[in-house]
């Protein structure tokens, strides 16, 4: 229900040329207008007490700010969304945020909102993805930048060479990947690697194409981590019977002195 306020003020119903009865239409909502009671003394006392209990200094520009800052960020990381939120204190930030969430569902466009948020939450849930399957790679060798190998199977391509992909990948998770400038700092350090001096092929590779070549890369070495990890599991579910098997027989026999103990002592 919306009460309306009435001051001295010409309010005037606009016509809409698409309806059908536009000017019954037009006389109707200006009547609504027109005839509209003021606020009760109790209604204004009441609209003053819900305004001081309201976040009146926060404007559109500072919910658009919040919003995006979720979306950036993830709900949960409060340090940096109040950052993104000009004019506001960290506290200010973290005590709207509150509110925010428990009253979220009042919001007329909230599934607008939410899915928003939640997209860019699944972003940052996926970056962490990528830099855990990168730090799992890296660390199978001492010296990446020499003996990283990477299993293309059909997927190769004609392009890059092994040791220019071993450049990018080692490179990439030297600058950190989860950086928003990472691919054009990756073809920063290409240029003034005397690694590459005269790969003018690599070296004339924009940073979007550097990115999609990553990309490329990732997903191989994602696909490769999950094939180790499922050989080691079932490498593992393999030796777990057989050992706790001969351990349990290794454990009925007993050792030489003890059979012998045994005996002696039936003979006793």
């Amino acid at each position: 229900m919306y009460l309306l306020s009435v001051y001295v003020i010409s309010l005037q119903v606009p016509r809409n040329p698409e309806l059908p009865n536009s000017a019954q239409h037009q006389k109707e909502e200006q009547a609504k207008i027109d005839e509209a009671e003021g606020l009760s003394e109790e209604e204004l006392e009441e609209k003053e007490n819900l305004l001081s209990q309201g976040f009146t200094i926060w404007n559109k520009r500072d919910f658009n700010q919040f919003i995006k800052a979720n979306e950036k960020w993830g709900r949960d990381d409060i340090e940096n969304i109040a950052r993104e939120v000009e004019g506001k204190t960290p506290e200010e930030v973290m005590e709207y945020s509150a509110v925010f969430w428990e009253r979220c569902n009042e919001l007329q466009d909230i599934e607008k909102i939410m899915a928003q948020i939640e997209r860019g939450e699944a972003r940052i849930q996926r970056r962490i993805s990528i830099k855990k399957a990168l730090d799992t790679k890296i660390g199978r060798y001492k010296a990446p930048f020499h003996q990283l190998r990477i299993s293309y199977g059909t997927n190769k391509g004609k392009n890059y060479t092994e040791e220019e992909d071993r450049f990018l990948i080692c490179m990439l998770h030297k600058l950190g990947f989860e950086k928003e400038s990472v691919y054009d700092e990756l073809r920063q350090c290409i240029r003034n690697s005397p690694q590459f001096r005269f790969d003018w092929f690599l070296k004339s590779r924009t940073a979007m194409e550097l990115q999609r070549r990553c990309n490329t890369l990732i997903t191989l070495i994602e696909r490769e981590n999950m094939e180790l990890e499922e050989r080691e599991k079932a490498e593992k579910k393999k030796k777990g019977p057989r050992s706790q098997s001969s351990a349990q027989k290794r454990k009925g026999e007993g050792t030489p002195d003890q059979r012998g103990g045994r005996r002696k002592k039936l003979k006793l």
